[in-house]
């Protein structure tokens, strides 16, 4: 009977390199988390020295694996997109009409609750920063996308090009920044300012068609 081939065991130099690379991606993502939560805690333009302190390395290990803080609020973008993404998801997208705008402006009641710290960061700095004002654009598109997707029944019934202009007008009430102004403006609560998106969206929507 043929033995099977034993494998060798990686060389130790590559498991060392393997472990380093491990931890330096595991500093770089602590890093990161240092960086929104000093967000967070409404500190505007964390420096260096604040978010080594917050994440418990040097100075010096931020700029080894960032370029600048360009860099690591660029990375932090991303990080954020992606995980907004995934916690995003739509639901209730046949549903009746109540629970499709329920269910949306819950969803993005939630996320921008989550990530206005550092939209913030990127509406201050995206004047500086090319690639940072691109994913602002993307993530301004996204909510445009999430409302055709919600509420296709009722904007199947506008012709082009009112039914775009009705799209951009939600999407602006639906902002980051009308979020901000209702939060922190007018001292609203979550449920209040949701209730507010709520009845603004069924006021702006037209009559939903009848199944045919």
């Amino acid at each position: 009977m043929t033995q099977a081939p034993v494998l060798a065991a990686p060389p130790a130099r590559s498991r060392r390199f393997d472990g380093r690379r491990l931890r330096s991606e595991r500093t770089r993502q602590l890093i990161i988390e240092a960086y929104l939560e000093l967000l967070a805690r409404n500190v505007r333009a964390p420096t260096a020295s604040q978010i080594a302190k917050q994440a418990g390395y040097s100075v010096r290990s931020i700029f080894e694996r960032f370029a600048d803080l360009g860099a690591l609020g660029l990375a932090a973008a991303d990080h954020a997109i992606a995980a907004a993404q995934s916690e995003a998801a739509a639901r209730d997208v046949d549903a009746d009409r109540p629970t499709r705008i329920g269910s949306h402006v819950k969803i993005r009641a939630q996320a921008c609750e989550k990530w206005l710290p550092l939209w913030r960061a990127m509406i201050d700095t995206q004047a500086q920063i090319a690639d940072l004002k691109a994913r602002v654009v993307l993530v301004r598109r996204a909510n445009l996308e999430r409302l055709r997707l919600m509420y296709r029944p009722e904007l199947s019934t506008l012709p082009e090009p009112e039914r775009e202009q009705l799209v951009m007008a939600m999407g602006a009430m639906t902002s980051f920044e009308s979020w901000d102004q209702m939060r922190y403006g007018y001292d609203l609560t979550m449920d209040a300012a949701q209730a507010v998106w709520r009845t603004a969206i069924d006021r702006m929507l037209p009559a939903t068609p009848h199944p045919a």
